[in-house]
């Protein structure tokens, strides 16, 4: 049950080693992406010019996105202004209903729908759920909060039970 639900089927140092080419060889057709640690850290209010272009890279290429949080609607909304894409704050990861309603709302089915992030147990778990694939990237900043120390730790366990060196 952990392999099925807690592990992603690939893992990325940082997001800019996911080519659109990548996501199109595997017939992905549109990404829900995580924010806080995945695409900026918790202090970058917008997208860097360097997420933008990533962005944009996908977006020409035909992959439509989407971005869901469990952080607060000021602090999503702020990230996404000027996006035409759909949001999800305060989702709840990793119920389902935050998944299903980008997937929904981009118009694609779950097996579409590759889930970028960096953590398991709400991107992946949440991705998993749904029958969707799951990219892990590094987190960007280590977060020093007792909550995210022992969900780290709990993501080495996953990793060590399975042999996985990241």
């Amino acid at each position: 049950m952990l392999k099925k639900y807690l592990l992603p089927d690939c893992l990325f140092e940082d997001i800019y080693a996911i080519t659109p080419q990548f996501l199109l060889g595997l017939g992905v057709r549109a990404v829900i992406l995580d924010i806080d640690n995945t695409l900026v850290t918790y202090d970058d209010p917008e997208p860097t010019p360097e997420v933008a272009a990533w962005l944009d890279a996908l977006r020409e290429a035909g992959i439509k996105t989407a971005f869901i949080s469990n952080n607060t609607a000021e602090r999503v909304e702020r990230f996404c202004r000027g996006m035409e894409d759909f949001w999800s704050a305060e989702s709840g990861k990793p119920m389902a209903r935050a998944f299903r309603r980008a997937a929904d709302a981009l118009g694609v089915e779950a097996r579409d729908c590759m889930v970028i992030g960096d953590q398991l147990f709400t991107d992946v778990l949440g991705a998993k759920r749904l029958g969707m694939r799951a990219a892990v990237v590094r987190p960007i900043k280590d977060e020093l909060t007792p909550l995210f120390m022992l969900k780290r730790a709990g993501e080495k366990i996953i990793y060590a039970l399975y042999g996985i060196k990241f």
